[in-house]
This record gives structure tokens, sequence and C-alpha cells, in this order.
């Protein structure tokens, strides 16, 4: 795991929220309704609280969806219960709060505080699984073989309790020493078959690190953070449970799958074209997963590898359906279908997805309420989607032309990580009563955009647009031209 930071200073990000239109505050109405839920007592379900669950999240997170405990199967296999916070417990149908819900859609995640899905009362405090307390959950329980391949899924409403906030870093430590608590012990071995049995599928995953900004004192830090071994297990839990959740839905006829289409041949095709140059081995007849899965995205070709590889990854959706199947219900990324049921105190459209899979597999009924919401949501999510990258986006640009607004002039060391594409050269007219012959004289001739591409530097850690020809996944010097924290604009030139 490569981890970089370097500090800004203070940072207004209230611009960006009232650009983006976020709301500060939940109407009184929904606000009541969640507090009144907080202090509701928990409904009467399978009492799950003997099972040592723990959580696994960034180490400042509060909205704790899940909550996991992992266990060999007597025979050989393993058994991976996985709690799901039951928002749906909290959130009255047809009332205030879940209007409220549909504005948000999902949990926007700003620097200086997140704009929630719910109230902070349910979100951080009633619904979500912190330990040392019981909390209302969907448990899934899925079977696996010894390979990895699922056997058996089983899901009911539970009352849970978490025995500890696990974090990201200190989880790796753990594993690196071999001392991970018993409740995740099995996640290195279990993730390690999930992810391979996702590569024999054709799966792609894209190692990118992460850019980030976090609070540092009376200012703020840029990182860029590489996704690091646990992070991924954890995150095969999750893939595995949607891909369960998907498969109850498809054979219901009824439910809401998260969708993407292959990667066309002719995008794979000239992927493979880019490998050469780039220094990428890619033997013959191996798909696409396995050659992403071992590079080192640490490594300026590499990584500009991994940036062209993101463009496999195109299309995702919402697909809802009731009846007729969708004609294409799967995911390409993930080389199944899948479907988002894993975090419901920040994604909207889990909620509806979850009940759906508990009718299902309890033989019911899905509730009117969810049936009624499934056509709604693509759209729904579709645009807050939008919403949630563009603040991701934008507090990312603010704080990369903060850091370097006084440095203008300056030149770096950066890595080449995608270069333009050639576009079609424009005939320009010429202009009566001009020399044709005379530069500059709009005596005619070809007009186009000037060349260039993405950087990504080493110091601070800041991807950007630069002007001038340059070779992809190479290493070159630029200079800064433009820091602009007011357009939140960086531009580099080739020095």
């Amino acid at each position: 795991m490569v981890i970089r930071r370097v500090l800004a200073p203070r940072i207004d990000f209230g611009a960006l929220r009232r650009e983006l239109g976020l709301p500060e505050s939940f109407p009184p109405a929904a606000q009541r309704e969640a507090d009144e839920a907080a202090g509701a007592p928990l409904p009467a379900v399978a009492d799950r609280t003997d099972i040592p669950f723990v959580t696994l999240d960034p180490a400042t997170s509060r909205d704790l969806d899940q909550a996991m405990h992992l266990s060999r199967r007597p025979g050989g296999g393993f058994r991976v219960r996985y709690a799901i916070a039951d928002v749906a417990t909290h959130v009255r149908p047809g009332g205030a709060l879940e209007e409220e819900t549909w504005c948000r859609g999902q949990t926007v995640y700003l620097p200086d505080g997140n704009v929630p899905l719910h109230p902070h009362t349910l979100s951080e405090g009633a619904a979500s699984l912190l330990p040392d307390a019981d909390r209302a959950a969907v448990l899934w329980t899925i079977d696996l073989d010894a390979d990895g391949g699922t056997v058996a899924v089983a899901l009911e409403r539970a009352r849970v309790r978490s025995r500890a906030k696990l974090d990201y870093v200190g989880v790796q430590l753990a594993a690196d020493a071999g001392t991970l608590p018993e409740p995740i012990a099995l996640l290195p071995e279990i993730g390690a078959l999930l992810t391979a049995r996702g590569l024999r599928r054709g799966a792609i995953n894209l190692p990118l690190p992460e850019q980030d900004v976090e609070p540092d004192g009376d200012g703020w830090r840029l990182v860029l953070r590489g996704p690091g071994p646990m992070e991924d297990h954890n995150a095969q839990i999750s893939l595995l449970t949607g891909m369960a959740a998907a498969d109850i839905m498809l054979a219901g006829g009824i439910g809401l799958l998260r969708t993407m289409p292959a990667p066309k041949p002719e995008a794979v095709d000239r992927l493979r074209l880019a490998a050469g140059p780039l220094g990428v081995h890619w033997p013959a007849g191996m798909p696409v997963g396995p050659v992403l899965a071992g590079l080192d995205a640490s490594q300026p070709r590499a990584a500009a590898f991994i940036d062209q590889a993101a463009e496999l990854m195109r299309g995702a959706a919402y697909t809802a359906f009731d009846g007729e199947l969708p004609e294409q219900p799967e995911h390409g990324g993930v080389a199944a279908t899948y479907a988002h049921v894993t975090a419901p105190l920040r994604r909207l459209a889990d909620r509806y997805a979850t009940e759906v899979c508990l009718a299902l597999h309890e033989g019911r009924e899905v509730p009117e309420w969810a049936r009624a919401a499934l056509p709604k949501l693509p759209e729904v999510m579709a645009s807050t989607d939008r919403t949630a990258s563009a603040a991701t986006r934008g507090a990312i640009e603010l704080t990369e032309a903060v850091l370097l607004s006084h440095r203008v002039g300056e030149t770096f060391e950066a890595a080449v990580l995608d270069v333009d594409a050639p576009r079609p050269v424009a005939e320009v007219p010429r202009q009566p009563g001009t020399d044709p012959a005379r530069p500059g004289g709009n005596g005619g001739g070809k007009a186009g955009r000037p060349p260039g591409g993405t950087v990504a530097l080493d110091e601070p850690p800041v991807r950007a647009r630069c002007l001038g020809e340059l070779p992809l996944g190479e290493r070159v010097a630029v200079r800064l031209v433009t820091a602009d924290p007011t357009a939140r604009k960086v531009l580099f030139e080739r020095a």
C-alpha cells in the first residue's frame, strides 16, 4: 500500500456545497421521524447477538453498514455471515424521512463533513452497526465450498451486536503479523479464493490509487492511497453478497440490478496494443483481468496502462425489472449478475433491493412500497451518482489548486498517465483580403486542439491536465502554468 500526504492550508468547501445545491440540514418533519425511530425499541426478530461480529471500515467512519463473521464449515468450506444495517426498520414508507432520502439519493462525502442520506441520529447512531450495542440487521449467511463457490444462501431479519470497530490500516498490520482477530482471521484466505474465482470468470479490477482530502489540524492534507490487500479482500465479501442478491431477484423475476456492458472487443484490442509500448506483458489468450491484477500501480508505465484500462469500464447503470427479465443483466466488471444491497445507510437503492430479497427468500409478496420504488430508482441513483462524483472531484481539484497556487512557474517531475486521442482537424476558411502564406494571417488551413494529456506528480500527489507532446507511460518534466482556486483549475505544460 502506497500512502503519500501533503499538507494544504485551510480551505472553505462552502462554495462547492452551494454550487452543487447540497442541503445543510433535514426538514423538521424528517428529522423528527428519524429521532423517534432512533428511540424506538428494536423489532422482535431472531436474536443473533451471540455471533461475535466485527466491522471493517476507514478509521474515521461512523456510518457502519456491514459487520462480518467468518468461520469454517464442518466437513470443509466456509461460512460467511454478513450483517447489513436494516434501514427499512427505521424508515416508514410514505413518511417525511423516506421522501427526503429520495431527494438525496446517497451520502455525499466532503472533507469538511458528509451530507448524509439519513440524519446522523440514524446513520451514525441507532442504525449504524457500532460496537457494543444491539442493532437491527439483515443477516446474510452464505456457505462456500473449499474453492469459494457458493453452495447455500439464507437471509433473515436479526438482532446483532458488533464486538469491535476495526479499520483497514490496523487490520492490515494485524494480517501482516498473523494476529487477525478470530471473526475475520479467514478473510485473507476467503478473499483470495473469491478473487481467483472472479478472475477466472473474467472479472476486471482496476487497482488505481485513490486521491482523497483529509483534515489535518487547522488545514487539510491531500492523500494518494493505494488499495491494501485486506481492503480488497473485504470488497470481495460485499461482491459475494451482491451476486447472491442478484441470483435471488432474477429467480424471483423482480428486482434492481447493478449492470454494465461487457468490455467491447475493439476496446480490449486497443488496450492490448498499448501493452507493448508500456512494457506490460500480456500473454496470448490471457483475459485482461489477470493482466491488471499483476501490475504495480506505483510504477508510471503500469499506472498509465491501468488508466487506459478504465475505458473498459463504461456504461454502469441500475436496471429495474418486474416480470420480464433484463435483456442484459450482467455487470461487465464483476463478470456476473450483481446488485447493491450492502450499503443501505449510504445508498437509497440498497434499502429497496434488500426488501425484495427478503420477501422472495421468505416466499411472500414483495411489499408494494418496495415494488413501486423499483422503476424510479435508476434515474434517482444516476442523478445522485453524478452529484457525489462532482463533489469528490471538486474537493480534490480545489485542494490541488490551493496547494499549488504559490508555485506557478515551478517545474515538477511527473508520469504521463493519458494522452489525448487525435481529433479530426477542421478546415479554417480563409478570410477575404488575407495572405494565405503569412503565419497567423488567417489565410485558411487546419485547426485542432493543442496536444496534451494527463500527468501525475509524485510530490505533491496531484493529477492534472498538461499541454504538449507527451510520451505515454514515461516520466517528463512539467511546468505549472495555472493554479486557480476560484476556478478549481490546475494546468501544466511540458517543460
